[in-house]
């Protein structure tokens, strides 16, 4: 039996996935870390977390499966994109890495606009503007704020190929994840030496350029012991966790698109050109799918705006945090009790009943959830406003909107931002023929139903919902020869399940809703920069 790994480096764990040469998954493994948050806005992680947490992870997925190590074949890596890691000449790390979701590089977005003559021209270098989540504005931070940790680097990683170079000893990435950096020439599939040239970069800092299907390496003699896996394993490009997501869900040919809500909700449609928003609404990158391309947007919060709604709104009614039952003790010791019986009550709740609770009753609320709007800007917000600032909004509250009423506002609000995405996708002549729902939030008949609503088109799911490692390792497939392409690959391991459409009147009564909840943001933005709030001890 030929058997693939997938190896999703993300945010919060490590995921490994192993699957046969016919698309099911076999077992699975996962092992978590945390993130540190040094200063406000910044996020950073150890790689060794990362590493262990792959040792782990690989080394469960093995004794679950009851594969023989000589069957695994290949391994694809995948894993959070934008992120830095810095390594000096003995290949030592320099500093914690520093996250997708650090903020601390305002700065220097503008330094690169300014060093690049203007947004559009840093667009037509490398077909998306500059962001505080990629990462040469990272490098530019390091050399501007850490000038002695910039003197000490000589190569510069994102985090899945941190795990690659410890597994093969290589220094490689894979063109999607390049996308990403902000230093990659997307429509010739290159470092851009045009813009490493006016940032006075060393192109020799950044690891060379493989497509996702290709072969970078072997496992090494002890890495392959410390795995009990054999030298034999190849490991493949791989790809970022976006486009791998992609892979996962069959978004390879032109015409198909990807809706995926997770914590974030994100859009993805394929395209055989590389085709680029010259606004910069949304990013343009090299697809997983060798000579490819991927148009997407990011909305910050998607499912967790509902996981906000149910830990803070519904699973902790009166105040049962920490905080909360210290308050208690000290200003209110009769009322402790209450509080903890109340806590105890919730507990016997399990997460996933709870989502279904709030499902059920998000059912029978009707479309437009009596006039209640939700703006889901719970993390600021990327596609299309690009505003860190923004904030999420309850609009149009009254005593006879209940707990459905505010859950079925949150879907609709999630739906109708990326409605916003799929409207600048179409209206840049990207044929969408065909949406495919993914991620938690396509397990909800109600949340596919809203979406289908919403994009005034039907949407599909699939049978997978590993997402990025599932794509990894059918990437990992490819490149070991079990298949001859990635579309053959996805074609025979990828099956669609449900297929939802929203009514004639729902279609009609959301793009009716649609500009008052795009109107609503442009109303609010001034008043989202507030002056941060008087501490009350």
């Amino acid at each position: 039996m030929a058997v693939f790994l997938g190896i999703d480096v993300g945010t919060s764990a490590t995921k490994v996935l192993a699957i046969n040469d016919q698309g099911t998954v076999l077992s699975e493994a996962s092992s978590s870390y945390g993130a540190r948050q040094p200063k406000p806005t910044w996020s950073e992680q150890d790689p060794e977390d990362w590493w262990l947490a792959t040792v782990q992870s690989v080394r469960q997925c093995m004794e679950r499966s009851g594969v023989k190590p000589g069957e695994v074949r290949a391994i694809g890596l995948t894993g959070q994109m934008h992120g830095a890691v810095f390594l000096d000449e003995a290949d030592r790390v320099i500093r914690p890495a520093i996250l997708w979701n650090d903020q601390r590089t305002t700065a220097e977005c503008d330094e690169l606009e300014l060093v690049c003559n203007g947004r559009q021209e840093l667009v037509r270098m490398v077909a998306n503007r500059a962001i505080t989540g990629f990462t040469a504005p990272k490098i530019l931070w390091l050399r501007n704020q850490e000038p002695r940790n910039f003197e000490m680097t000589r190569k510069i990683l994102l985090p899945k190929d941190e795990i690659r170079r410890r597994l093969t000893g290589e220094y490689a990435t894979d063109v999607s994840d390049a996308s990403g950096t902000l230093l990659f020439d997307v429509a010739r599939r290159r470092w851009s030496d045009e813009l490493l040239n006016l940032l006075d970069l060393d192109i020799a800092l950044m690891p060379r350029c493989y497509e996702s299907t290709e072969v970078t390496g072997h496992l090494t003699r002890q890495t392959a012991t410390l795995l009990g896996l054999t030298e034999e394993c190849v490991v493949v490009a791989g790809a970022g966790d976006c486009p791998a997501g992609a892979i996962g869900t069959g978004i390879v040919r032109g015409g198909v698109l990807s809706t995926s809500i997770g914590t974030s909700s994100v859009m993805m449609v394929h395209s055989d050109n590389c085709k680029v928003d010259p606004h910069g609404r949304i990013h343009t990158i090299c697809h997983a799918v060798p000579g490819k391309w991927l148009m997407m947007g990011v909305n910050l919060s998607g499912g967790g705006c509902v996981q906000w709604f149910r830990d803070q709104l519904v699973s902790a009614p009166l105040g049962s945090s920490v905080d909360s039952f210290a308050l208690a003790a000290r200003f209110a010791p009769h009322v402790l009790n209450a509080l903890q019986n109340c806590a105890a009550q919730r507990a016997t709740l399990s997460s996933e009943s709870l989502y279904q609770l709030l499902d059920a009753e998000a059912a029978v609320v009707p479309a437009g959830s009596d006039g209640l709007i939700f703006l889901p800007y719970l993390s600021g917000e990327r596609t299309p406003h690009f505003d860190a600032n923004a904030r999420a909004c309850f609009i149009g509250l009254t005593l006879a909107h209940t707990r459905g009423h505010l859950m079925r506002s949150i879907m609709e609000g999630v739906a109708f931002n990326m409605t916003g995405t799929l409207n600048i996708i179409r209206s840049l002549d990207v044929p969408v023929a065909e949406i495919r729902a993914s991620g938690g939030g396509s397990r909800s008949p109600l949340w596919r139903q809203i979406q289908a609503g919403a994009f005034g088109q039907g949407v599909v799911s699939i049978h997978a919902e590993q997402g990025p490692s599932y794509g990894s390792a059918i990437l990992a497939a490819v490149g070991a020869g079990a298949y001859s392409s990635v579309e053959e690959a996805c074609d025979a391991m990828i099956k669609i399940l449900h297929s939802t459409s929203g009514s004639d009147e729902e279609v009609s009564y959301y793009a009716r809703r649609l500009p008052a909840f795009e109107k609503l943001y442009h109303m609010l933005r001034e008043h989202f920069d507030q002056p941060q709030p008087i501490q009350c001890h």
